[in-house]
């Protein structure tokens, strides 16, 4: 089968068009600027880049205009939309109404609009791709894959939070955490790698990267993650604050003269390593500083990997033991300075990396010596491949 997967943003649209038998992407890119001006991005496999700037006032017209592409006769993957057979979208909040990918109807449509307070610069978007889709191709079978429900089935005394009851019972506040995706494809292939049964194995999967989350997998299930009701809770990532105390953002808040609004929007868009180095939210440019010298760089670095350490170590805990640590994403998979400072910290769990193989490594690769009791690994996440199997699987 053919997939077509849409991640679709406010003003964004990344696809992928996946041969699910081969694995092979047939075409891939993006739209963005929809709804300023517009500008499409497309690239055959095997071919360069093409970059045309396309007035895209909605996402109806920046779909229409990668259906355009995706046919075009000197340089289309496809040679009709018949070849097209189902649509996988990433939907970013399924609350507690979806612990699973489902197929989408005008029911489904409806449960995810009611979700959108949970995720109101996501969910929105993502009904705004499917309802675009629906409309240029209103035969073709489409998918809803959730970022949360990869993590729907965590005990209860995981995702509570220690404010009165009535807030969940009333508005469902309580932790879900994200990138369920990516940690579902990674715990999963970790398994492969181990040559171990994935129902009986703890694994640990660091998903690090501009947006950065750690997960628990215990047999096969997520049974905690660092992300919450929403992205910004768990680490430091590149521009967002992660864990802090509630007292410092109203302390902060009132020597600015900030309102609530205002504050949320520091600590999604201003902190983080952005914050900390008040260089950058990319670890290139900030560990390219550190290495001139710069002492905020270190000490920015230095914490982010103790961040990570910590939520490593408090779900060994949670697990009593861990058997794989999985890296991922653009700083987890291409970054070695980073995960060998994070695991710097586990030599009571008899690990020992090997630097031979961690030292620029961008691939899939075990890092850890032979001898640890610990395997370690890198590993690329592909959440594209992963929502178009989690398509097929439904509507194949």
């Amino acid at each position: 089968m053919n997939v077509l997967v849409i991640n679709c943003g406010s003003s964004s649209l990344k696809y992928q068009v996946i041969n699910s038998d081969t694995k092979e992407v047939l075409a891939k890119g993006l739209c963005e600027r929809i709804g300023i001006d517009g500008r499409l991005v497309y690239q055959k496999a095997g071919l360069d880049k093409e970059i045309t700037d396309l007035p895209m006032p909605t996402h109806t017209e920046a779909v229409k205009f990668v259906l355009d592409a995706l046919t075009n006769e000197k340089t289309g993957a496809l040679k009709s939309l018949e070849e097209i057979d189902a649509v996988g979208h990433r939907i970013v909040h399924g609350g507690e109404k979806f612990k699973s990918s489902v197929v989408i109807t005008d029911d489904v449509i409806k449960a995810v609009e009611e979700c959108n307070d949970l995720a109101p610069l996501h969910n929105p978007a993502n009904i705004i791709g499917i309802n675009a889709c629906r409309e240029l191709m209103p035969n073709v079978p489409m998918v809803g894959v959730f970022d949360t429900a990869f993590h729907a089935n965590m005990p209860q005394k995981a995702y509570m939070y220690g404010v009165p009851y009535k807030y969940y019972e009333n508005y469902k506040v309580r932790r879900y955490g994200f990138h369920g995706t990516s940690h579902s494809f990674v715990s999963k292939r970790a398994a492969e790698l181990a040559g171990k049964p994935y129902d009986n194995l703890k694994t640990i999967v660091c998903h690090l990267g501009n947006g950065a989350s750690v997960s628990a997998v215990l047999n096969g299930v997520s049974v905690d993650t660092s992300m919450g009701l929403s992205p910004l809770e768990g680490l430091i990532m590149g521009t967002r604050s992660g864990d802090i105390d509630p007292s410092a953002i109203e302390f902060i808040a009132k020597k600015e003269g900030m309102d609530l609004s205002k504050a949320v929007n520091m600590l999604n868009k201003e902190s983080g390593m952005l914050g900390l180095t008040e260089i950058s939210s990319d670890f290139r440019d900030i560990s390219a500083a550190m290495e001139k010298g710069d002492e905020k760089a270190k000490v920015a670095l230095d914490t982010y990997c103790y961040r990570v350490a910590k939520y490593v170590g408090a779900y060994v805990a949670a697990m009593n033991g861990v058997d794989v640590i999985a890296f991922t994403a653009g700083i987890g998979e291409n970054d070695d300075f980073i995960r060998r400072n994070v695991m710097k910290y586990f030599g009571y769990l008899g690990i020992t990396i090997d630097d031979s193989k961690n030292d620029n490594c961008h691939e899939e690769r075990k890092i850890s010596t032979d001898d640890s009791k610990v395997e370690v690994y890198v590993i690329p996440t592909n959440e594209e491949l992963a929502i178009a199997e989690d398509t097929v699987a439904l509507v194949g």
